[in-house]
């Protein structure tokens, strides 16, 4: 058995094959995946898992260069910003429109969508290497 926080396999597959600048999108229950983009479906009903739980495990896995989040959230999700912000203080943030971050989640190696209902709730990590 896993000794490390992460149990979901298909979650946990999909980081051990992420390269340097590969993308991972961690969704709310809204966004749209992109044809031919994998989805990693979490979702079991409003609110369960929320983005925040489901960022916590992977970020017990992956290693995360930069993040990218959509500069709606800074208005219309600030508690949640807040909560990023403080869980990566040392991670490069970058904020662009809501629309390009849909555009770029056509290049994820990997959608993972949660039960979030928080708008804006959606956040790109970008792997990084641990060396």
């Amino acid at each position: 058995m896993k000794k490390t926080p992460l149990l979901h396999a298909a979650l946990s597959q999909a980081i051990a094959r992420l390269g340097h600048g590969d993308m991972i999108v961690i969704a709310d229950a809204g966004l749209p995946v992109p044809e031919g983009t994998p989805c990693i479906d979490l979702a079991v009903t409003r609110g369960v898992p929320t983005l925040a739980q489901v960022l916590a495990a992977v970020l017990t896995e992956m290693q995360v260069e930069r993040i990218i989040v959509a500069h709606e959230m800074r208005t219309r999700s600030a508690a949640l910003r807040d909560y990023i912000a403080a869980i990566l203080p040392a991670t490069a943030a970058e904020e662009i429109s809501h629309d390009e971050l849909k555009a770029l989640s056509r290049h994820a190696r990997a959608v993972v969508r949660t039960g979030e209902f928080t708008p804006y709730a959606n956040i790109v990590l970008v792997a990084g290497v641990v060396f």
